[in-house]
């Protein structure tokens, strides 16, 4: 087996999408990475986002919110990194400084939803939906 790639999703806060997709790229790409996520600002687990991964059959609940500075100074570097925040915060979407190859992904952020918790909660997992459809085919691209 050959040494695996290593993966860092950032975000703002590390309590939403990042942490969907280091779960969903663990969960199918396990086997050839080695995933970590980290936010600008690291806030709470958002729960409508625990719940939603519930649902899909993956348990974040005691998943930590984890500071880029800190794995930057750990001198972490990654084969890529990529950054999950939406338009809108792309000026707030932190930079990881190293010569891994930086994707943008961008997915409307859970915190910002409103309307009634089932309206939030549904919202939450079309996201979860999004991140996890970009995660399946960005595997098969690559033909790992």
């Amino acid at each position: 087996m050959s040494e695996k790639l290593k993966v860092l999703f950032v975000c703002v806060h590390n309590s939403a999408r990042s942490q969907m997709a280091e779960a969903f790229l663990n969960k199918y790409g396990g086997d050839s990475f080695e995933v970590e996520s980290a936010g600008l600002e690291p806030g709470n687990l958002n729960p409508l986002v625990v719940e939603a991964m519930k649902e899909a059959g993956i348990d974040i609940s005691q998943n930590k919110t984890k500071s880029v500075f800190d794995f930057y100074k750990l001198g972490k570097q990654y084969d890529y990194v990529i950054t999950v925040c939406d338009e809108s915060q792309s000026g707030s979407c932190p930079v990881f400084p190293g010569l891994g190859q930086k994707l943008h992904w961008g997915f409307s952020d859970p915190s910002g939803f409103i309307g009634t918790n089932e309206e939030k909660l549904s919202k939450t997992k079309e996201v979860r939906d999004k991140i996890e459809t970009v995660i399946k085919d960005w595997i098969k691209t690559l033909k790992l």
